[in-house]
């Protein structure tokens, strides 16, 4: 297989062969393992990500992973320009703490509304996702945690009852999904991640909607954080 230069002039290292998949979560595979490999730097800025060799790397057709990288690019983690193909963009951590801090507010908004305006079904399947999570972190299952994480937050969305704010949020929470995924790697980060969530219920049980509020803020501070430390990396 030939290798190429990146943008700047450094050789491009054939990406390391990975087992076929299922087709039916193809794309996702590939987005979260590229995704990954971009946020903890073993992606450099620059760095090209030719199609076909990606495709051959996953056992796939080009479909799947110009699906993928059509999302990382609307997460901004690669550029897609034409002729020029696919290259990982460059990410500072202060535009991330950015993104963080909006997403910290957007959430807010929704746990303090939500506490106030779920109805008790709501309330019940909110309480059944958080002991569900409970024995994701106790396996150690970051994908599974992550799926139930996931669920979570948008039940919180929704109980808001106020659509324009649940689609915000949604459309927040995709574009910055792959960021959210990788801060499951920092040290401990499941167990803290669960025992936030759990102090966010509390709140939400407890009808406290503005400590209900400053729990989630906190809480997405804090994975912004723990980030931000998977990205320095050590040292």
């Amino acid at each position: 297989m030939s290798r190429g230069r990146n943008a700047e002039g450094a050789e491009i290292v054939p990406l390391a062969p990975a087992p076929a998949l299922g087709a039916t979560t193809l794309a996702e595979t590939i987005r979260v393992a590229l995704a990954e490999e971009i946020i903890t730097g073993r992606l450099a800025p620059g760095t090209e990500i030719e199609e076909q060799q990606a495709a051959e790397r996953f056992g796939a057709s080009r479909t799947p992973v110009r699906e993928a990288l059509r999302e990382l690019a609307a997460a901004g983690l690669v550029t897609i320009e034409p002729r020029r193909g696919v290259r990982v963009a460059a990410l500072t951590l202060e535009r991330l703490g950015e993104m963080f801090e909006v997403m910290a507010e957007t959430e807010a908004m929704c746990a303090r509304l939500a506490t106030h305006r779920m109805t008790a079904p709501e309330r019940f399947a909110l309480q059944a996702l958080h002991a569900q999570s409970a024995a994701a972190v106790e396996a150690g299952d970051v994908g599974g945690y992550d799926a139930l994480n996931r669920e979570s937050h948008s039940a919180i969305y929704r109980a808001t009852h106020n659509g324009f704010l649940a689609e915000h949020a949604q459309a927040l929470r995709l574009r910055l999904a792959p960021f959210r995924r990788a801060q499951f790697h920092g040290e401990d980060r499941l167990r803290r991640s669960f025992a936030e969530h759990e102090a966010v219920l509390r709140q939400v049980l407890r009808g406290d909607g503005e400590e209900a509020g400053r729990q989630m803020r906190a809480h997405m501070l804090t994975a912004g954080a723990s980030l931000a430390s998977t990205m320095r990396g050590p040292g």
